[in-house]
């Protein structure tokens, strides 16, 4: 028996690898997303079971401890959090776990510290690594949840010399860390690096604009993942290796996802500080410019949308905002009834983090046939009679595709211009987080919705219903 439970713990993990690739897999679909989903969740309890076999457990009852808490705790948030919310509770999840890597090499560091046994090379740099990737993510996974949650400005935060006090502290680091590959059993340096690491994280993610949160979240995302596989090279276990090597994997390749659909480089999203210039345009009916718009009631927004032949939806950041999900969901129930063919258009980096639209939707039972993505829609909006526009700004501005001084030129776009009609539900005339004006507000073909966008929803659809 002794002989076949290492074994069968190995061979526990692989199946439990398996499932997580096979989860992922599963989740780059909305069709199989859920089911995704709950085979990962089936790899992952494997995995903490076999886990739990292993001869090195040592104290079972705080284990359970644990697990009965931080499930009670995940099963009540998990009920109790609104969809609107995911961005920060998944900003919140990716800080937690960079902790939870971290304090597996600080643990790691006192058990050889009280014991006087030597720290193997490999073991030092692991530890280190972990203390650095897994304080960066912490630090600035509660950051990024702030901004997200209102808590502190969502605008970059910038200071003179930053980057050279970044790389100051990127240089203690460094130095401290060669310090303890030759002495590694100085406490105080040590919790010197953990002080800096956990720095480094609010100095990497304050200059980063609320707009930029999606690719923020993926790659703190795939930071908790490096973390994770870093804490398992230091307590030496296959699964959280691999577990976290494709969490890092997975997040890397989204946030390159993220930086294409806004035409700009990780670099420029960590460093530029983009969005920081104030936006452009006040409330009301009147633009930056002396352009004048089409104000529309929704009385004829709904005679555009009943009378169509087909509908395409843009989903936005207001209306996640309003939280009108399910006020759209029911204004297209309403054109199907009488006819009308409707599609949504997603765009990559709508909302505030990856899928965020897709989320809201889902939460609100829109069939996931119904979801395009950009590539898949753009050609068909020339056949598309309306275009509504839901709380959406720079994802549709047709400055970045015909503009070259335009800040956001070059970036991909859902080309509602291009439909026969567009409607757009806006409070204002404001500026999107990129601080330039919309073009489309005032081309020929487009007229304004002003108002909440949930509000103007549920009016839109009590017209309807009335044609």
């Amino acid at each position: 028996m002794s002989d076949f439970l290492p074994t069968g713990i190995q061979l526990t993990y692989l199946v439990a690898a398996s499932l997580f690739i096979l989860g992922l897999k599963k989740l780059g679909s909305p069709a199989t997303a859920r089911n995704g989903n709950v085979v990962a969740a089936v790899g992952m309890l494997l995995a903490i079971v076999a886990t739990m076999l292993d001869q090195h457990v040592l104290n079972y009852e705080m284990i359970l401890l644990g697990l009965a808490i931080g499930s009670g705790i995940g099963a009540i948030a998990a009920y109790k959090v609104q969809m609107t919310e995911m961005p920060q509770m998944v900003g919140l999840l990716n800080g937690l776990g960079g902790a939870a890597s971290a304090l597996v090499a600080v643990a790691e560091f006192w058990r050889l510290l009280d014991a006087g046994a030597p720290v193997p090379l490999d073991v030092n740099i692991s530890m280190l690594l972990d203390v650095l990737i897994g304080g960066v993510t912490f630090t600035g996974s509660f950051l990024a949840f702030a901004k997200l949650q209102g808590l502190i400005s969502g605008s970059p935060i910038t200071f003179p010399l930053q980057q050279p006090f970044n790389l100051l502290l990127l240089g203690a680091y460094l130095a401290g860390s060669a310090y303890l590959i030759v002495t590694p059993d100085s406490l105080p340096v040590f919790l010197a690096v953990v002080a800096v690491s956990l720095v480094l994280g609010v100095m990497f993610v304050i200059p980063i604009g609320g707009g930029d949160m999606p690719v923020v979240i993926s790659l703190l995302n795939s930071l908790s993942g490096i973390a994770a596989a870093a804490a398992g090279f230091v307590v030496m276990n296959n699964m959280l290796i691999i577990a976290g090597a494709l969490v890092g994997a997975s997040g890397l390749i989204l946030t390159e996802i993220m930086c294409k659909a806004m035409n700009r480089s990780l670099f420029s999203v960590l460093f530029s500080a983009f969005g920081s210039g104030s936006a452009t345009g006040g409330v009301g009916a009147t633009g930056a410019t002396d352009q004048s718009v089409h104000s529309i009631d929704p009385e004829e927004g709904a005679m555009m949308l009943g009378y169509a032949r087909s509908v395409v939806i843009v989903p936005g950041y207001g209306m996640a905002v309003a939280q009108a999900q399910h006020s759209v969901r029911e204004l297209a129930d309403q054109l199907e009834r009488m006819g009308v063919d409707v599609k949504y258009a997603i765009h990559p980096v709508a909302g505030r983090m990856p899928g965020h639209m897709n989320v809201l939707l889902a939460e609100a039972n829109v069939p996931y046939t119904q979801l395009y993505d950009m590539e898949d829609i753009n050609p068909q909006f020339e056949q598309a009679d309306v275009a509504l526009v839901i709380g959406a700004n720079d994802v549709v501005n047709p400055a970045a595709r015909s503009d070259t001084a335009s800040p956001i030129y070059g970036m991909p776009i859902l080309e509602v211009d291009r439909a026969k009609h567009t409607i757009v539900i806006k409070r204002g005339m404001s500026a999107g987080f990129a601080g330039v004006d919309n073009e489309l507000f005032y081309k020929d073909k487009t007229t304004m919705l002003f108002g909440s966008a949930k509000d103007m929803v549920a009016k839109l659809v009590s017209e309807v219903k009335q044609l």
